[in-house]
């Protein structure tokens, strides 16, 4: 990996806290963003860590590497609440992951910190990623002229990736009354290219839950709200699912629907993820059965696969990402291999499928 920090003693520190894992190495350090593009021509790691305001501008490194020589980059922040739009702008930009970074030195050496990092950096060292065009506007809110790409380049297959094992389907299942989606690593620009084709009057509301470090939900939520037509927020508990709006769940907790339909929220030590697509998933197989559309996208994991499956079983409709479109195809895979998915389809048809149900 590459590692792109101008705090020294920061970078110093990171070292020391991966220096634990032995299957991961640093082949090369930067203190601005002109060093760090020159290293990756050179050096050509596996992954880029780097610091989002890093001197000559993360973005402009982010989008010249995507357009360049396409490669997994995490992104470190020590403050995400004061970078909320330049944090969405890199996540737009072909990021593939954000870590925050300890508010004090000492505790880059702490457990937590460098088995949340390594465990990012193996993830990302085996993504694939695609060359990104220049076609994006940077958000308001970070009022730079950069302009920096978004639109993969990739060709997808139009008909599908493969076709799974079908879970039968009630033929006289009511008209569908809400849509679920689970996503993780790779979720926020796979959310989006879904979410912001939806039209400003689709008539369903949408729960989403997104994998995501905490304290990095809230600028991708502003973000994604200056993408799509709809209202989009973090639900709040005792809150009933609306028509027309997006619903987060939050970074620290599972979201589920109470008896009378309304947002709660729950915690147990046996998930791995906060928030859990499985939980999220069931809850919904339970209260809204057949009139469920449910979504399991980019992922590393399964995550979500055992819950598509009820939500099958149930008589809802299930969907699956495709793999050419999938930044990891863990999640999806999974539900697949296990019967769960009915259809099989890559971003643009899953935006149809949503509004054709």
């Amino acid at each position: 990996m590459l590692l792109a920090d101008a705090d020294l003693a920061a970078l110093t520190a990171i070292q020391t806290a991966l220096a634990r894992y032995p299957d991961i190495r640093i082949v090369g350090t930067a203190h601005n963003a002109q060093t760090a593009l020159a290293l990756m021509a050179e050096l050509k790691p596996a992954v880029l860590c780097s610091e989002a305001t890093l001197p000559g501008d993360a973005l402009v490194l982010v989008s010249e590497v995507m357009q360049r020589q396409p490669t997994p980059i995490l992104i470190l922040s020590a403050a995400v609440h004061d970078h909320p739009a330049l944090i969405a702008d890199l996540q737009a930009a072909g990021v593939v992951d954000v870590l925050a970074k300890p508010a004090q030195y000492h505790d880059y050496g702490s457990v937590p910190f460098g088995k949340a990092l390594s465990r990012k950096l193996k993830v990302l060292s085996g993504v694939m990623v695609f060359r990104r065009k220049a076609s994006f506007t940077p958000s308001p809110a970070f009022g730079g002229p950069l302009s920096a790409p978004q639109q993969r380049s990739l060709e997808l297959d139009g008909s599908g990736f493969r076709k799974p094992h079908q879970p039968p389907l009630d033929q006289t299942r009511h008209p569908a009354t809400i849509v679920v989606i689970g996503a993780s690593t790779g979720g926020p620009h796979a959310l989006e290219t879904v979410l912001a084709k939806l039209p400003a009057d689709y008539p369903l509301p949408i729960v989403c839950v997104q994998h995501i470090s905490q304290g990095f939900l809230d600028p991708f939520i502003v973000w994604l709200a200056g993408k799509v037509k709809l209202a989009v927020g973090i639900a709040k508990a005792g809150e009933q699912p609306k028509s027309g709006h997006i619903y987060f769940a939050p970074d620290h907790a599972n979201l589920e629907l109470d008896c009378q339909g309304h947002f709660r929220f729950s915690h147990g030590a046996e998930y791995l993820h906060y928030p859990s697509i499985n939980v999220t998933f069931h809850n919904i197989a339970r209260y809204y059965g057949q009139q469920a559309i449910a979504v399991l996208m980019t992922g590393m994991g399964e995550d979500g696969a055992d819950g598509l499956h009820a939500i099958a079983r149930a008589g809802g409709v299930t969907i699956a990402q495709d793999e050419a479109s999938s930044i990891v195809f863990g999640m999806p895979k999974a539900a697949i291999e296990k019967g769960a998915a009915q259809k099989v389809l890559n971003l643009e048809q899953i935006a149809e499928e949503i509004c054709r149900e």
